[in-house]
C-alpha cells in the first residue's frame, strides 16, 4: 500500500514537472549548448566514462590518464580504462552530450552529478540530483524515447577541436 501511494506521489510529480517544462519550453527558445558538457574543457566533472561499465560505480578518473574527444577531456582511473575508451569510445561516452537525461526529456538543458546515473541497454545516463534521477527511473523507457528525440534536434554549438 505504502509503496503504491509512493509511486502515485511520484507520477504526480511528473506529471506537474513536464507541464511545467513544457510550458517553459514554449516560452523560452532553445539557446545553442556545448555538444559535450564539459567544465573547463573537462568532461564528466573529472570521472572515468568506463568505469561505470566495469567498476559499476562512480570514480573520478586521473589527470594522468586523459584523452580529448569531441572537444573535451576524458579522465580514467587507468592506463587500461584509457585505452578501452580509445578503442571504443562510442560505447562509454555518456548520452545526451553528458546532459541530464530527464531535463533532456522534458526538452531542457541541465548539468549532471556523476553519483547520478544508470545504464540502460548498454548505454550511460547521468541526471542532476536525486529528483531527477528517481522521476527519470520511473519512465526509463518514455523518458529515454523523449530525450533521444529533443536531443537530435537540440542546437549545439561546433565542436571545439
Amino acid at each position: 500500500m505504502v509503496g503504491t501511494r509512493i509511486k502515485d506521489f511520484f507520477a504526480q510529480i511528473l506529471v506537474v514537472v513536464v507541464l511545467i517544462g513544457a510550458v517553459w519550453s514554449l516560452a523560452l527558445g532553445a539557446e545553442p549548448v556545448k555538444a559535450v558538457n564539459s567544465e573547463s574543457g573537462v568532461a564528466l566533472k573529472g570521472y572515468d566514462p568506463v568505469a561505470y561499465f566495469t567498476v559499476g560505480e562512480a570514480t573520478p578518473g586521473a589527470a594522468q590518464y586523459t584523452s580529448s574527444w569531441q572537444g573535451a577531456a576524458y579522465r580514467f582511473i587507468s592506463a587500461a580504462h584509457l585505452e578501452q575508451f580509445k578503442a571504443e569510445p562510442e560505447k562509454y561516452l555518456p548520452q545526451y552530450g553528458g546532459y541530464c537525461a530527464y531535463a533532456m526529456s522534458l526538452n531542457r538543458i541541465a548539468d549532471i552529478d556523476p553519483d547520478r546515473w544508470a545504464v540502460v541497454d548498454g548505454k550511460l545516463y547521468l541526471n542532476n540530483n536525486f529528483l531527477a534521477h528517481s522521476l527519470w527511473s520511473v519512465g526509463k523507457g518514455g523518458n529515454i524515447a523523449a530525450a533521444d528525440k529533443n536531443w537530435a534536434v537540440w542546437p549545439k554549438t561546433p565542436l571545439d577541436g
